[in-house]
This record gives structure tokens, sequence and C-alpha cells, in this order.
């Protein structure tokens, strides 16, 4: 496998490389600077990002975000206008902003490929560096891996219950202009085929859709105007959106302007269940057999499962998706698992407070599975290996080696990859990993300990 510097940046347009090193929190730096006082902050260390529990009711997670970290992680420098902006600003001494000045990853990074499945307490990715390096990623780490497996989680539940059909991502104006990004990314991982955002198209190779709004329709003096409008510049290889008015007139014009070679139709509102029974039986009656039928309208996983037997070809999901769809966070932590003493040996820390406890130690994870390949527990090998089990189907992956980032994680193809691997391990995973109840994980999570 090729080897890219980290100090490199994918190969991705230039224009939207933004740095990354002031995403972070003030205490990041504080804390360093004070190790930098006590002699501590050059001290080998192991951080830990995982989850204590998943949303309540949920029964897996995704992994999604790797890409956008190690993306970000080649662009972490305090360059210039950083160093300038904390000098102004903070307290932090000559000797902290000239360490921050030289810094460059130089540690190793190990964790679970994006896409893949993840339990309680999975060891989704480790960093080993000085404390000083490691510290300074933790909010940035966080604030990925946080937001993109929230929607991705989501995203995998939703696709999950389609049934096969194809989902689109529509949520960019329901949240942060990069957020927007971010969120079609992380879809695309869990499974949806195509965005409304033109930004993740460019930047990740990820299909864009887009027709028109309602608003194209006020725009002209009568419906029939606005279709013939829009097949005459887009053909009729289109969608039309019938619900401006009355649904069954907007279908009957619709057929009426394009003919039997329109594509999709699309129903906004109202009760959609009916809605879409309805226009299927008026389509096929008007000789539109091949023409599908798009649902939007606030969709999330409970709503599209109870499309599941109503004739629609594909879904459009915003606001919902964007959000988690009711957990917006996947509340991972990043906690120092491991240190090197002044000695060199390495001691497990891990804490210790009510409700809030970490693990010591350094992590393998393997996905125990049953002679026909199905998924039975999550194994954590605590300072051991984690597959005795011929069958076992270790985890973690090197993404950073001596600061060097490995090549495959990240750009648009690393994008299609996570959607496939996404889909071998929910296949591999047992059938409860589909139902929307509430309940306990899919599978438990063994540790294993000396």
């Amino acid at each position: 496998m090729s080897q890219n510097p980290v100090t490199s940046a994918p190969q991705t347009p230039d224009d939207w490389r933004i740095p990354t090193a002031l995403m972070t929190d003030h205490y990041e730096l504080t804390m360093l600077q004070a190790a930098l006082k006590a002699g501590t902050a050059h001290r080998r260390s192991r951080f830990e990002l995982f989850t204590r529990r998943l949303p309540s009711g949920r029964r897996y997670g995704v992994v999604a975000g790797v890409g956008r970290a190690l993306e970000g992680l080649s662009r972490f420098r305090f360059d210039t206008p950083e160093l300038d902006f904390l000098a102004d600003t903070t307290a932090l001494d000559d000797a902290t902003l000239a360490w921050l000045a030289d810094f460059e990853f130089t540690g190793d990074i190990v964790g679970y490929a994006e896409g893949e499945a993840y339990f309680p307490h999975s060891p989704l990715l480790q960093v080993e560096s000085t404390f000083a390096e490691a510290c300074i990623l933790e909010t940035y780490l966080l604030s990925i891996y946080n937001y993109d497996s929230a929607v991705a989680s989501a995203a995998s539940r939703m696709t999950a219950v389609a049934d096969g059909r194809p989902c689109a991502e529509m949520g960019s104006r329901r949240t942060h202009e990069e957020a927007a990004v971010a969120a079609a990314r992380a879809a695309a991982v869990a499974g949806f085929t195509a965005t409304s955002n033109l930004e993740a198209g460019r930047r990740y190779g990820i299909p864009t859709v887009g027709t028109a709004a309602h608003s194209f329709t006020l725009l002209h003096d009568s419906e029939r105007a606005a279709f013939e409008a829009q097949v005459a510049a887009l053909g009729a290889d289109t969608t039309l959106l019938v619900d401006t008015y009355d649904v069954e007139e907007g279908v009957r014009t619709a057929v009426d302007v394009a003919g039997p070679a329109l594509r999709n139709v699309r129903v906004d509102s109202g009760d959609l269940v009916v809605q879409a029974h309805r226009v299927r039986e008026l389509l096929d009656e008007l000789g539109n057999t091949q023409t599908g039928i798009m649902v939007t309208s606030d969709l999330d996983e409970y709503a599209i499962a109870s499309l599941r037997s109503a004739p629609v070809s594909s879904y459009g999901v915003g606001t919902r998706l964007v959000t988690g769809s009711g957990a917006p966070t996947a509340s991972m932590v990043y906690k120092l698992v491991a240190r090197q003493d002044d000695d060199g040996e390495w001691v497990d820390v891990a804490k210790a407070s009510s409700g809030k406890a970490s693990r010591g130690g350094r992590k393998e994870a393997a996905r125990r599975r049953d002679r026909r390949g199905r998924a039975t527990a999550e194994v954590v090998g605590v300072n051991r290996g984690a597959a005795p089990d011929a069958d076992d189907r270790p985890l973690l992956h090197r993404f950073v080696h001596a600061g060097e980032l490995a090549g495959g994680w990240t750009g648009p193809e690393a994008v299609t990859r996570a959607a496939e691997r996404h889909a071998a391990s929910l296949r591999e995973l047992p059938a409860s990993v589909g139902r929307l109840q509430p309940g306990d994980p899919a599978i438990p999570t063994i540790f294993l300990e000396d």
C-alpha cells in the first residue's frame, strides 16, 4: 500500500482545504502548556476514541468521518495567522507557542474502517504519540466522529428499511453549510445513493440530484406552464413536483406534458401512504406504468418503514437525517488509556468516575463469527490479541504510522469503499439490526484480559 506523508494533503481541490488547528477547545492548549512546564508533555501516550453506550433503542452504530479526519490532519498546522491569534487572545507562553509553530503529528493511528458497524466500548480509534500531539487532536477528532457517525447511523437505519429503494440526501438547508457536506458524505457511507449538495458531489464524487421546488411552479402562470418549462429544459427524464395545488390534477398534467417517458413524480405533503397508492393507480391508468414516485416531506426511518407496502420508487430525506434522527451525536469520548512512565514502561490508566468509567490499556478488536459467518460478539482484547478463533474478523486498520498517512482512506474512492464495507458489515450481523423497536445492541461486547 502506498504511503503519503501526513504533511501532504489528499488529492482534492485546494480552495476548500481550510486550516483545522483552531477547530479545537481552549483547554487542549492550556493542558499542553501545563504539561510542557511539568516535563510530561513528551511522554508516549495512547488515547482511545469510543462510546460507552448507543443512543436509546439503537442496536448498532456506523463509523463515519474517518476520511474527513485524516484529510483534516494534513492541515492541522499552526501557521502565522493562528499563532498571532493565540498570542493576542490567550495566555499561552512563548515556549508553548514555539512548540505549536513546529507541530507535526508524528505518531500512529489505528481504528475501525469507515462504514463498519460498532457497539458500546468498541475501540474505534487509537492514537499513540506524545501526550502533547495526541491531546491537541481531541476536540477535532471528536467533532468529526460524533457528527458523521450520528448521521451515518441514522442513514443506515433508513436504507435498511427502504428495502433497496434509493434514498437521496436533501438536508443541506437544515444544517450548517460545512455540516451539510459532511452529512451528505456520511449518508453516502451508509448507503444513500445521491445528494442534493453540489459541494459534496465535487469533493467526494457523490451523485447529485435535484429538479424544482414549489416556487418554480408558483413562478409560472399555471402548473402546466411550469411543467412545460421544466420538460423543455431538462427533458422528460426528470421529476415533476405534483402537489403544489391538487395532486391528482398535477399528475394528469405531468403525464399530459411529459408523456410516458416521464421519470418520476414527486409528492411532498399529505398522507404519503394514501397519496402514493392513489398516484400509482392514476399513473397506471394514464399509461405511465414506468414513471416512478418519489416521496419527501420530513421522512425518517419510521416514515420510510410505514411506506414499505406503498408503491414508492425512492425517498428524499432531509431534516431528520442531518440531525441524526433523534440522536444528533454519537456520544463518543476520547480518553487516555495508557502512558509511559519516566523509565519508559507502559502504565495503564483509566477514569473511574461513576457512569463515566473507561478501561485502560491498548486494545485489539475482532468481530466474532459463527460457522455461517454470522457475528455473535464484539471481542476486545486488552493488552493482548482479540481473535483467537479462526472465524474472528480483525477490525483495526492502520491509518497513520510514524506520521505517514496510509493510502486509500481519503478522497472519493474511499467513500465508495466505505459504502461497500457498510453493506458487508450489516450482512454479517444478526437480523435484529433491522428492527426499529428499542432493544439491546445486536451483539454483546466481550473483553479479554490477561
